[in-house]
């Protein structure tokens, strides 16, 4: 016959092993189903952050750049520029996925870009005969011709605004007096700077395209570089 002292201390030892043991296994679960660690978020450059922030345009509101995923080449800067082109003349090396608008004393501001698939891309020289704020888009030819799907039921054409494939502004591109049908401009597919995927125009950032808007009149000069004279002006 079992002492009843005896008897409480078992129950007692089999309370404290079982609340041990349940102990245990909700720190486990906790451990489980806890958030893995993020890592530690990369410090960003704030005149950088500012330069690609939100902007208000008229009735039109450009989304910031997130500027961490940027890949530091294409971001707009000053750079040492050596070429025969008057200050003025925008340069643009497709090869390269650059624009350079040229300063003087052999610098140039330059801008990451977007360029054209293989075979639709622009070549020579091209004048700005025409700038436009928020400017419509009507699709060419080419393109209705190339994509029916995708372009015939734009034929009439898009007004402008943030969903606009131009973007906040466009510098119309004209030889002899005679509209091209490429253009410069911008857009919110900050994914496609760098890359060759356009129509055959030349894209910026929605912020760059107004910087460069702001700087370049009408009149002025646009050389578009050959794949021999691709990255030979900057030092």
């Amino acid at each position: 016959m079992r002492d009843h002292k005896g008897q409480k201390l078992g129950r007692f030892a089999q309370k404290a092993c079982l609340a041990g043991c349940l102990a245990v296994f909700l720190s486990a679960c906790t451990q489980t189903v806890s958030a893995p660690q993020q890592p530690e978020t990369q410090a960003v450059d704030p005149m950088l952050e500012s330069m690609y922030a939100a902007v208000q345009d008229g009735e039109e509101t450009i989304p910031a750049v997130d500027v961490s995923k940027m890949d530091p080449r294409n971001v707009r800067q000053v750079v040492n520029y050596s070429t025969s082109h008057a200050t003025g003349t925008i340069v643009v090396d497709p090869h390269a996925r650059f624009l350079y608008l040229v300063m003087e004393g052999d610098k140039a501001m330059r801008y990451g870009v977007g360029v054209a698939k293989a075979g639709l891309e622009f070549s020579g020289a091209a004048d700005i005969e025409r700038k436009a704020r928020w400017p419509g888009w009507v699709p060419t030819p080419g393109m209705i011709e190339r994509e029916p799907d995708r372009y015939g039921p734009l034929s009439g054409g898009l007004e402008g605004g943030i969903e606009n494939p131009l973007g906040a502004r466009a510098l119309y591109l004209y030889q002899g007096g005679h509209d091209t049908l490429y253009r410069i401009h911008g857009t919110n597919e900050a994914w496609s700077i760098g890359q060759s995927v356009s129509s055959g125009c030349i894209r910026l950032l929605n912020q760059d395209i107004i910087d460069l808007h702001s700087r370049v009149p009408e009149g002025s000069r646009v050389v578009v570089l050959s794949a021999d004279e691709s990255g030979k002006g900057e030092f």
